[in-house]
């Protein structure tokens, strides 16, 4: 799995090199020195769908947190790690939330009733992707007269929907983490010690997953907020192309960035979607009349701002659990105690 996964990076490596010398690099720099310093407005400015996303994620958790251990600044917080693991670090999409539940797990929080809050976080997210992606192919039919990119997109969407029904029907009503666990039993055996565990804890995660469907209307809450931070998230994909004198319509913009964080999505198993971004971009931003090197400055200019964000966030994570280790190895803290 691993050298599958290094390897795909390899590969999109490559594919973003060859497309840059191929658009001319030096284009592509002129477009960036153009925008010059104004183009770190979109590192503050993400912090706003960043707030949005955790706002769904507290909702969703809230009637398990009565006592409020769960800031929404410390959701904010976990969520830019969840975000800059899935977007930096060669692992899968679900790296980043399993990260997250254990941060989340700082507080003293129920363990289950966190894991069903993310669980069910991200069968919101995959949810409000269809209806986002949805949202950029009308946009993207209303927009161009060519459309044969967009009929692609949309049967493979429609071909893939019952991926998402089968999955919100399997957690309300399958205990499908109950039935790994009797998989685990048959497989090593009732005197297994990871069996008792691992069933305890299935048990009690399936019940928080039941528990919170009954939320209806914090289910609602969650699935708009996380809606709300895709399309505010637009905004620079807009302000990016207008720093660099290309500037587009408010539905352009919105349909680059659906389209966009559809191929982010299908490219899971390519690290950081490396040069599959560019690709799709390129594709994508021709149907409207942008040219190459203003889509690989898009894209170049997104990158930028996962660094500048995501590494902080990486470091201030890996802060987080040395100390938690020199805490389980009995290390006295350095520094006075408060």
């Amino acid at each position: 799995m691993k050298r599958g996964t290094y390897l795909a990076g390899l590969l999109g490596l490559a594919i973003l090199t060859a497309l840059i010398v191929h658009e001319g690099y030096r284009d592509i720099v002129r477009l960036l020195e153009q925008a010059g310093w104004d183009l770190l407005w979109i590192v503050p400015f993400h912090a706003v769908p960043l707030i949005l996303d955790a706002e769904g994620w507290w909702v969703l958790l809230r009637p398990r947190d009565p006592e409020g251990y769960a800031t929404r600044p410390f959701l904010v917080w976990i969520a830019t790690i969840r975000e800059a693991i899935s977007r930096l670090l060669p692992v899968l999409s679900i790296g980043g939330e399993i990260v997250g539940i254990r941060l989340a797990l700082l507080r003293p929080l129920n363990g289950a009733a966190v894991a069903a809050s993310v669980i069910l976080e991200v069968l919101l997210t995959l949810i409000n992707q269809y209806l986002f992606t949805a949202l950029g192919l009308v946009l993207l039919v209303t927009t161009v007269s060519d459309t044969a990119l967009a009929g692609t997109l949309f049967w493979g969407l429609l071909v893939s929907v019952p991926v998402p029904i089968a999955l919100a029907l399997l957690l309300r009503y399958g205990s499908p983490f109950t039935q790994i666990a009797r998989f685990t039993e048959r497989l090593l055996g009732d005197q297994h010690r990871l069996v008792a565990t691992l069933g305890v804890a299935a048990v009690h995660l399936d019940a928080e997953i039941r528990a919170l469907y009954q939320h209806h209307g914090r289910l609602w809450a969650g699935l708009a907020w996380q809606l709300a931070a895709m399309v505010v998230g637009a905004f620079e994909t807009w302000l990016i192309l207008h720093l660099v004198d290309w500037p587009v319509t408010v539905a352009n913009a919105i349909m680059l960035e659906s389209l966009w964080l559809t191929i982010r999505h299908l490219a899971f198993f390519v690290p950081g979607a490396l040069g599959v971004q560019e690709t799709g971009l390129v594709l994508i931003g021709g149907l409207i009349g942008l040219p190459s090197e203003a889509a690989i400055a898009l894209s170049l200019a997104k990158r930028f701002r996962e660094l500048v964000i995501g590494l902080p966030a990486l470091a201030s994570w890996q802060w987080v659990e040395f100390h938690q280790l020199r805490r389980k190895l009995g290390d006295p803290p350095v520094g006075p105690r408060e």
